[in-house]
């Protein structure tokens, strides 16, 4: 293990102004994703949708630091024969890839999922660096609900982030370690802020026993917040303090970014929450954004799967990438969102 190297990756990684692009969506997502604009879910279809993206000059040279990658599109080339990832690094942005399987049941735990991926893991590492992946991820799933989460489902996930997250270490790569809390239900605030210090303390003891070294990976977060249906919504600055608060409490300051995820908030709540973080301050690690949907879903919708749409998505998309470049300044605003995207 090279920490040197990995430090400057993940430094990298969450640079101000800059952030990740979460393009990792699995096959199933994507193709809900693209039947919502009227799109037929094809390897070529997926293909140019990403190409555009990763055609955007101006957005990934200027605001994207990183692209997290499916397996599929790890291995595409373009319509002109040049690799997906050649593209990405073209831009000055650092290629990753999603390595683990997806969230399956856990055994006697009703509700509760486990995510699986570890068998084979170290030797799809090596190729996926021969691929020209620099860093990975690895999304844990914890649902809130009556009874849940229960210890066995946090400890599992726990367990399994941090033994992922030595391999990636073993094979110079950067792990991404998401936790991801759900902001499905009905929970209040400060049930999430109770659930997510639970998470956040059990991954890094694990991380700890597992050995990894914190300064060569990048957390990817949930904000703290309430459940989507939960009749006691808060303003974003309250969601941005408790945020901070929960990440203080758990988070060593040896860790060089945080990039959060967006979790199914609109693309301006997900903007203007991690911008009121940012204005807050005080903090000892660069905060930033790994977003999919909430960059994705305008560009989506601007290119109904159209070749002629494609200046259009190109634009909505440096247009979302731009606000949250700013808002990992604490430099967006409401007046900068309603320029003409």
């Amino acid at each position: 293990m090279d920490l040197a190297e990995l430090n400057k990756v993940a430094t990298a990684m969450v640079t101000p102004g800059k952030g990740i692009l979460a393009a990792d969506e699995s096959g199933g997502t994507i193709k809900k994703r693209f039947a919502a604009i009227g799109v037929e879910s094809t390897e070529t279809n997926r293909r140019d949708y990403r190409e555009l993206l990763f055609r955007s000059a101006k957005a990934m040279h200027d605001r994207i630091s990183g692209v997290i990658l499916f397996d599929e599109t790890i291995r595409q080339k373009s319509e002109d024969g040049t690799p997906l990832v050649k593209l990405i690094e073209q831009a000055g942005s650092i290629p990753g890839i999603k390595v683990d399987k997806g969230a399956k049941p856990l055994a006697f735990a009703p509700g509760e999922t486990v995510t699986e991926g570890l068998d084979g893991l170290r030797e799809r590492l090596v190729e996926y660096r021969d691929l020209g992946a620099k860093f990975c991820k690895w999304r844990a799933v914890i649902d809130i609900g009556p009874g849940i989460p229960s210890y066995d489902a946090i400890n599992s996930n726990a367990h399994a982030l941090a033994r992922y997250a030595a391999l990636c270490q073993e094979e110079n790569l950067v792990p991404i370690v998401e936790p991801e809390v759900l902001m499905d239900g009905d929970h209040t605030i400060g049930r999430c802020e109770e659930v997510t210090e639970f998470v956040l303390k059990t991954v890094f003891q694990e991380l700890y026993y597992a050995r990894v070294k914190l300064e060569g990976m990048v957390l990817k977060p949930n904000m703290v917040l309430p459940g989507a249906k939960s009749p006691a919504q808060v303003p974003d600055d309250e969601i941005a303090r408790t945020t901070l608060r929960v990440l203080k409490a758990c988070v060593p300051s040896a860790v060089p970014g945080i990039a959060f995820l967006s979790g199914g908030q609109s693309d301006v709540e997900a903007t203007a929450r991690l911008d009121a973080m940012n204005r807050l301050g005080g903090v000892p690690w660069h905060l930033t954004f790994s977003y999919g949907r909430a960059l994705q879903h305008a560009p989506q919708v601007a290119w109904a799967g159209k070749p002629e749409n494609e200046p259009a998505a190109q634009t909505a998309f440096s247009h979302r990438a731009e606000m949250n470049g700013l808002a990992t300044l604490g430099k967006w605003t409401p007046d900068l969102e309603k320029k003409a995207a």
